[in-house]
């Protein structure tokens, strides 16, 4: 619903084109919704995409129907995180506020408005799932027949997946090496202040590879999106002003506030992180051979080593176990495409219980670090099956029979609710066949 205007900014006839129940789709509402997929690259021929989104709609508008009924309503905090969150993405995509107004032809309150309903109604629509299908579950035997199900060929491949402990340290000495980079930025400062182009010179100096082209540039961003000490540093500038020097878990920055509106912020940045000396690598590497030489010896296992010695928070505690990064799940496999790419590349020629040699890597912030690694297990790629990927295979099944039961009780609601579609959509393909009964 980000539209109710052609792209050639014709205002579109309010026309009904569908009513379910007591539910209305206008024209409008589809062509939005059109236009959306047209700017994302769909390839589908137009009516397609409009017979599409109609059906969609119409779905849609039954679960809502059955809200009504149930009494299901939604947590407006929630719209309103997945608003900012998705508005952001918009304005990057168009470029800017005035580039999005635009390609609309409505005002942001507008499309804030337009998009703040359909986010609603996209979050009922799941309570409205969800309550079909919270007493649904599966047993081995459905497992196994959704398994059997499967052609044989068709059985998607697993690939390789492996469970990683890891060591990494931290250098002396690294006060020296933050101040190097402090009087770096400093000296940049001086020179925007002074009337150089901030732009031209994050094209030159910035480490933080997703801006520095841009000169610099985030776009419109929330302040849950952006590091706290920079969120802090940029809400407190004057459009055009260039902050001090602020130290975040990427590095430091000096930040310039382009341009503020609401709760979004546009600002471009200098990032650069200090760098480790000769000296302090091999400080590193050393240190990292002779802690692997005592869990190789026995004098030590690898786990208290981690415990001991490893600078990385999140893995020491667990006696250098690596976790996917929503520590919550607990989960310890990684596809060998899942770990950073110095770490794949080791792994990769590893042999099980092995402990690598001290290499380079960088950790999710973009910093460099040193670290050894041991292949703790592994599952080596195969066609999925009922032993090695039960529960992977049990969620599927559970996916596959929550579908058929959201679709038996669309093809049920259809037949009790009253429908009516114009004309002009009559000859669209449906997916249900009870829409034009």
């Amino acid at each position: 619903m980000l539209a109710g205007y052609s792209a050639a900014g014709q205002q579109i006839v309010e026309s009904i084109v569908a009513v379910v129940g007591n539910e209305v789709i206008y024209l409008s509402d589809i062509e939005g919704q059109v236009m959306q997929m047209k700017a994302e690259r769909d390839p589908a021929p137009v009516e397609e995409l409009r017979c599409r989104v109609l059906e969609d709609l119409m779905v849609q508008k039954l679960f809502l129907d059955q809200a009504k009924i149930d009494s299901i309503e939604v947590s407006p905090d929630n719209v309103e995180a997945d608003l900012n969150s998705r508005l952001t993405e918009y304005i990057r995509r168009a470029g800017s506020e005035q580039a999005l107004e635009t390609y609309f032809n409505k005002s942001m309150a507008e499309i804030k408005k337009d998009l703040r309903e359909m986010l609603t109604d996209q979050y009922i629509v799941q309570e409205t799932q969800s309550t079909i299908a919270k007493n649904i579950t599966v047993t081995p035997d459905e497992i196994k027949k959704y398994y059997n199900s499967i052609p044989k060929d068709s059985l998607p491949l697993v690939p390789r997946k492996v469970e990683l402990s890891i060591i990494s340290v931290e250098p002396p000495d690294m006060e020296e090496s933050k101040a190097e980079v402090r009087r770096k930025l400093l000296d940049l400062r001086s020179r925007i202040i002074n009337g150089e182009s901030f732009s031209t010179l994050a094209v030159l100096y910035s480490e933080d590879p997703g801006t520095a082209s841009k000169g610099g540039e985030l776009g419109y961003v929330t302040r849950g999106e952006l590091a706290k000490p920079y969120a802090e540093a940029v809400w407190s500038l004057k459009k055009g002003a260039v902050s001090k020097i602020v130290e975040t878990e990427f590095g430091f920055h000096i930040i310039q506030l382009i341009d503020r509106k609401g709760e979004l912020v546009n600002s471009r940045h200098i990032l650069m992180r200090p760098k480790l000396t000769a000296e302090q690598t091999e400080w590193a590497i050393l240190k990292l051979d002779s802690i692997a030489n005592l869990v190789r010896i026995d004098s030590l296992t690898f786990e208290k080593a981690a415990m001991r010695f490893s600078s990385d928070k999140a893995t020491r505690v667990n006696g250098g176990k690596m976790v996917q990064k929503n520590p919550s799940d607990r989960v310890t496999w990684f596809a060998l495409d899942e770990l950073p790419r110095e770490i794949n590349l080791v792994v990769r020629d590893m042999k099980l219980g092995e402990i690598s040699e001290p290499f380079r890597t960088t950790d999710e912030k973009g910093n460099s670090l040193y670290v050894i690694v041991r292949l703790d297990n592994e599952i080596p790629p195969h066609r999925i099956d009922m032993r090695e990927d039960y529960n992977y295979l049990s969620q599927a099944a559970l996916n596959d029979k929550q579908g058929k039961a959201y679709q038996d009780w669309i093809a049920q609601k259809v037949k009790k609710t009253y429908i009516r579609i114009s004309d002009d959509f009559r000859g669209c393909g449906f997916h249900y066949s009870g829409w034009l009964e």
